[in-house]
């Protein structure tokens, strides 16, 4: 696997910064699903709260914490049942209400592959259809919430492949599941597929655009969890998710950045990232992301490796762990790790 791994990576970069197949990049490449949610132009118009509603394309989550602040209860609902997209993925507006609205946008989509997700017991913070799907799904309870944890996933994971049973270590609700059991149920754990992830190896996995896009949704969803007075975040970040945070860390209030399996994260050293969270890296013997080359070449490739003693982050054990998505397994040293990372409970 490890040679497969090295194989597919230089085959990457070779075909494409020596070769210039841009033909065989484009095959590849991922259209990243970015600005307002679907039905915002309906929102834009609607004047049935007698209030000028927050432009979803604009408004900061505070500015839309304080509006519907500002309206009752029935208010609220009517706004959620008329429009169930915008207020489902609306950062800022009340936990519940996100929860309630995207029941409602689940089920209008009549789609087999997504009904699932509107079952008693999930709670949905965000679902967006567009492209291949994106969702966010919160383990435990939100509101009052001492501590809080989000995983921002990599390659290959959309709406219909974040819970996947094969592989559950390796999707956000494997890893959410996990962690919530591995510290006692102490945190509240956000599943965020909430950008467009690569497909493969690719052009797109080697390259920082889909990051990009998906930096500013991180720094938003983070944003939306300081409006509704969620605690500072801790980002668990696996794979390219790792390069997510990266690009996202000086704008993000998390507490924590841990990086897992991680190719680079767009910065040289843990100073680069111009954050004030701790950041951790694990990375486990087995794991093929070893044979990425950590350079950074014409808009190719991610940097330096988190783990290298250089970088400055504080390594988290993962000696135990098995290949790139065997770090949430329950029983590892890095479980536990990041347990007492998502509680606290580390200096």
């Amino acid at each position: 696997m490890r040679g497969l791994g090295r194989a597919l990576v230089a085959g990457a970069f070779v075909a494409v910064a020596v070769a210039g197949t841009a033909g065989w990049a484009a095959a590849d490449a991922q259209e990243a699903v970015t600005g307002p949610p679907p039905g915002t132009a309906a929102w834009r118009a609607d004047t049935t709260t007698g209030h000028r509603l927050p432009d979803p394309a604009s408004a900061a989550p505070r500015e839309v914490a304080a509006f519907f602040a500002r309206l009752g209860e029935e208010q609220r609902q009517t706004l959620a049942r008329r429009h169930p997209q915008v207020v489902g993925n609306l950062d800022g507006a009340p936990v519940p209400l996100r929860y309630e609205a995207n029941r409602r946008a689940i089920a209008a989509t009549h789609a087999p592959r997504y009904l699932r997700l509107a079952a008693p017991g999930h709670q949905i913070l965000a679902f967006d259809p567009r492209g291949r799907g994106q969702v966010a799904e919160v383990y435990g309870e939100l509101e009052g919430a001492r501590h809080v944890s989000v995983i921002v996933p990599g390659s290959d994971i959309d709406a219909r492949t974040f819970d996947r049973r094969s592989d559950p270590y390796g999707t956000p609700a494997g890893m959410a599941t996990a962690l919530r059991k591995a510290d006692h149920g102490v945190s509240a754990v956000i599943a965020w597929v909430g950008y467009t992830t690569p497909v493969g190896v690719g052009v797109d996995a080697a390259s920082g655009r889909l990051a990009e896009a998906g930096a500013e949704r991180l720094t938003r969803l983070t944003e939306g969890l300081d409006a509704v007075g969620a605690p500072d975040p801790v980002l668990f970040c696996h794979s390219y998710g790792s390069v997510v945070c990266g690009l996202a860390a000086h704008r993000t209030d998390a507490s924590d950045i841990v990086a897992l399996g991680s190719p680079g994260m767009r910065a040289d050293t843990v100073a680069d990232l111009g954050t004030e969270a701790r950041v951790w890296a694990a990375k486990d013997p087995s794991d093929w992301i070893d044979d990425v080359p950590h350079i950074e070449f014409a808009g190719l490739g991610h940097g330096a490796d988190p783990t290298d003693p250089a970088f400055g982050a504080r390594r988290v054990p993962a000696s135990d762990a098995k290949g790139h998505t065997g770090y949430f397994a329950p029983g590892t040293e890095s479980l536990k790790a990041f347990a007492a990372i998502a509680t606290g409970d580390v200096r």
